[in-house]
């Protein structure tokens, strides 16, 4: 009865270290409906701090299933945990746009990972399909710090259309990285000063050449295996 209880857990446990990258991104995505209901009270901004952590713990682990410098990502990491505790206790501008950089530069870099992960080889693997996804969420989540660090350099960088005059909260910021990144223009949050524009038009560009050249070269190759594999059952007879 014992060992029938422990084989499941242990084929989820295996599955989710084979596939790192799928865990990443279904956290990432959890933590999009997670966070409307965090609010702005303490215990909102402590259990975004937590998710934030999570995020950042899988981020590690799915850099260390690539190519990459692991060494750079736990570089990055520790100080951005160190800040964003700070950030939750204690909100000041100077941390908030250390913490944003340096949550950006280290998404930005777990992003670079995962292409590169992608790219290692001329075989897609089934971590690799969900890479693609992780990937693009984690270039969403290192231009929202990037915008946040904006908004607090050049206030009124963003304005919304519901209460304008405001900062715009992460969930905003976050909205509007998704809705750049993937060019549908649905984003009510608009950015009105030079520096912001800037930042959004980096992401746009971003995320054109992701589609023509990551998520291209990957439908590529999984059209190359089906061939592969229809050429090796031959002809129906």
């Amino acid at each position: 009865m014992a060992t029938t209880g422990v084989q499941p857990l242990s084929r989820t446990w295996g599955w989710l270290r084979a596939r790192p990258s799928a865990v990443l991104m279904l956290v990432q995505l959890a933590g999009i409906l997670a966070y409307p209901f965090l609010g702005d009270s303490p215990t909102g901004r402590g259990l975004f701090s937590t998710i934030g952590l999570l995020v950042l713990a899988l981020a590690v682990f799915a850099v260390r299933a690539t190519q990459a410098l692991t060494w750079v990502s736990v570089v990055l990491g520790v100080p951005v945990v160190v800040l964003t505790v700070l950030e939750a206790v204690r909100p000041d501008d100077g941390i908030v746009v250390a913490s944003s950089v340096l949550h950006a530069a280290f998404y930005l870099y777990t992003a670079y990972a995962l292409i590169r992960y992608m790219f290692h080889d001329d075989h897609v693997t089934t971590d690799e399909i969900w890479a693609t996804g992780a990937t693009f969420t984690v270039v969403a989540w290192g231009f929202a710090y990037l915008y946040a660090a904006v908004q607090v350099v050049w206030p009124g960088s963003f304005i919304a259309s519901v209460d304008p005059e405001s900062e715009r909260t992460w969930v905003e910021l976050l909205y509007l990285s998704v809705a750049t990144l993937t060019t549908t223009g649905l984003s009510d949050v608009v950015p009105v000063l030079p520096h912001a524009r800037s930042v959004v038009m980096i992401e746009q560009i971003a995320g054109m050449l992701y589609i023509a050249l990551v998520i291209a070269r990957v439908m590529a190759l999984l059209s190359a295996r089906q061939a592969r594999r229809e050429i090796g059952r031959g002809p129906d007879l």
